[in-house]
């Protein structure tokens, strides 16, 4: 290059230098003026760098301490070979009140399946419904673990569906089923632990043979005899998906229970099959009501009520392996009379649940359908239904609270309440009358009018004060019953007002002992509390005796005192009888399970007949007792005004 040339790129550098000063000038300026361009990191970034830190610390920090503890236990579990060896479950002997053996559960086992000996439909409908993630995740499912901890901090069981297999695996190998954080984080831990230690295919085996089906099955060979009457190596895919259904619920999903509730949830695993890509979609056609089903061996209606009483130990007893015997309330001779008179008794094609109290709610007989063979769904328990004019009992014990006695006059007249027209029985209207004839004879308009004015969020309130739980509605029509509830909810009610106004909690278990004897539990008798005046009680016990002496429950007179209330519903769907005497409460409920009307259904007929045909056995050792319907007013008690209530 010339001279002249690099002269000229020399000065070209120099004005390029000189232009890039004046352009940093102002910035420097700024700078020193405190401007924003080099500012210093904001007080919010130092807090959320310093949080990132600290958080991933902690998060590292913990997630050491996990593999720690997962470590830990994986190398405490026991081998393989014992897993297999231990059999899970305990045998449990059921006593009857006077000591005698009701019944003896225990598990039952069926032959043990390797790996490769399960049907490949089997492995593939249990992984569909219960765990779709089994072969990717390392124990837990991420997304079901956070629906874990949100259970766990709220309580809300409806959230539900938690567990993968193995953690499902470890609580059946390890622990209880309380439903707690604590039990769930020792389950997730314990189900990493067993990933850790054991290869997918050993945790199936393990969970497929030892895994609860209901009705003391545990394992799918033992559920296949028990459902199928065939070995789980011949499960069909049909089949496969009905035992796969059950895990979620045995009792509710079981074949024997609910024939159509169990091919509906195999119609949801089929589906799911079908979405993961293990069967065709012809293959998830199948008709599943087709499966042929194992006849099952007599047994008597006491299993109804060890049914309700054996999930009650997961709650009062610490966890414990070892065989115990549970004794009870129940009375060996009045379930027999119970269960003679509802067979006898319940229309044909309708079911029938019986539940009967001692004073102090000890249950005495407990019938949840005409035949535990056919169907083990407890009606007594579980069923919810319309209550109908059993139901009244909380209006009329509302307006004695307010002031009313049994004499008072009301009118039994056209009445309309928010547009709601309730209509008596008969169709026709009497005029003036009064408050006991009007119960008596379960006159709808008056009940209605009655709730109208004491209110009928009072009216639900009373309800809730005697027991029952479940969920009551406030509109007008609700004074008929028109809320669902249990038999033994309104049963645990009535005895009450036997009580003298004393609330009642049924109950089943007296006390649990081990196998050397030792007592593992004891009930403690409750405080008693009076939920209205004696007076009330009074008036109640008044008004349901006369319903039995001149009223709709004529046909449950025994020879004896005897206080009670019917109940209809509409179509005769539903058919009602609660009564009592000589201390001892009983219930007696009539329907279809589908809710359809049975023709000729009224609760002062078959329910009233089944209710006298038990109590004269229930109380024949029991001393006569007069009702005490003395009324003795408080001073404040003013006579109700007529005028005001009915216009």
């Amino acid at each position: 290059m010339s001279k002249r040339g690099e002269r000229l790129q020399d000065r070209n550098a120099r004005g390029k230098r000189r232009a890039a000063a004046q352009r940093s000038a102002p910035t420097a300026a700024r700078t020193r003026a405190g401007g924003r361009d080099n500012a210093p990191p904001s007080r919010l970034r130092r807090w959320f760098k310093r949080g990132m830190f600290w958080g991933g610390a902690l998060a590292l920090l913990g997630l050491v301490f996990l593999a720690f503890a997962v470590g830990f236990a994986a190398q405490s579990l026991p081998s393989y070979a014992a897993l297999k060896a231990t059999q899970p479950g305990q045998t449990i002997v059921v006593r009857a009140r006077d000591g005698r053996e009701l019944v003896e559960l225990g598990p039952s086992f069926g032959e043990w399946l390797d790996y490769n000996e399960i049907p490949e439909n089997m492995t593939n409908a249990m992984i569909a419904v219960e765990d779709k993630r089994f072969h990717s995740h390392l124990g837990v499912d991420p997304v079901r673990l956070t629906g874990a901890i949100i259970e766990g901090l709220t309580g809300d069981d409806r959230i539900g569906g938690t567990s993968t297999i193995s953690q499902q695996l470890a609580r059946n190998l390890f622990l209880n089923n309380n439903r707690s954080f604590d039990r769930k984080a020792r389950e997730a831990v314990l189900a990493m632990a067993l990933e850790w230690r054991f290869s997918k295919e050993q945790i199936l085996e393990l969970y497929l043979n030892k895994v609860y089906f209901g009705g003391g099955a545990y394992g799918i060979d033992s559920a296949s005899r028990k459902f199928f009457s065939h070995p789980a190596t011949e499960l069909s895919v049909a089949e496969a998906a009905i035992i796969a259904g059950l895990v979620k619920a045995p009792s509710h999903y079981s074949p024997t229970a609910d024939v159509q509730a169990a091919v509906d949830r195999a119609q949801v695993v089929l589906r799911l099959m079908r979405e993961q890509g293990y069967i065709t979609p012809d293959q998830a056609m199948v008709d599943v009501s087709a499966v042929q089903l194992k006849q099952q061996a007599g047994q008597n209606s006491v299993r109804y009520f060890t049914d309700w009483v054996l999930p009650q130990l997961d709650i009062i007893l610490p966890e414990t392996y070892e065989p115990i015997e549970v004794w009870t309330t129940l009375d060996i001779g009045m379930q027999r009379a119970a269960t003679a008179a509802i067979e006898a008794n319940t229309p044909k094609g309708a079911q029938g649940a019986l539940v009967s109290l001692d004073r102090d709610g000890a249950i005495l007989a407990l019938v949840g359908g005409t035949d535990y063979v056919a169907s083990n769904f407890n009606r007594a328990t579980t069923a919810m239904r319309q209550p109908g004019s059993a139901w009244k009992l909380f209006v009329y014990l509302a307006a004695l609270e307010a002031g009313y006695t049994p004499e008072d006059k009301v009118v039994d007249t056209p009445v309309t309440i928010d547009g709601w027209s309730p209509r008596n029985s008969n169709g026709r209207n009497v005029g003036e009358t009064d408050l006991r004839t009007a119960f008596a004879f379960s006159i709808n308009t008056v009940a209605a009018q009655l709730g109208n004015e004491v209110g009928f969020g009072t009216v639900a309130s009373m309800a809730r004060r005697f027991g029952i739980s479940s969920d009551v509605a406030t509109y007008p029509s609700m004074v008929l019953g028109s809320s669902e509830v249990r038999v033994i909810e309104m049963t645990q009610a009535f005895a009450g007002i036997s009580a003298k106004g004393v609330a009642v909690q049924p109950y089943g278990i007296t006390k649990v002992t081990g196998a050397s004897g030792d007592v593992l539990y004891r009930r403690d008798e409750p405080r008693k509390v009076q939920q209205v005046p004696d007076y009330v009680v009074a008036g109640a016990t008044d008004l349901l005796q006369a319903a039995v002496q001149t009223g709709t429950g004529r046909a449950a007179q025994i020879g004896r005192p005897v206080a009670g209330k019917t109940g209809t519903t509409s179509s005769n769907k539903d058919g009602w009888f609660i009564g009592f005497s000589s201390g001892i409460t009983t219930g007696v409920w009539m329907g279809r399970d589908d809710a359809k009307p049975v023709a000729g259904l009224q609760g002062g007929r078959a329910p009233a007949q089944a209710f006298a045909a038990y109590m004269r056995y229930a109380v024949k050792d029991r001393p006569v007792e007069e009702f005490d319907i003395t009324l003795e007013l408080p001073e404040w008690q003013l006579e109700p005004d007529e005028e005001a209530l009915f216009g």
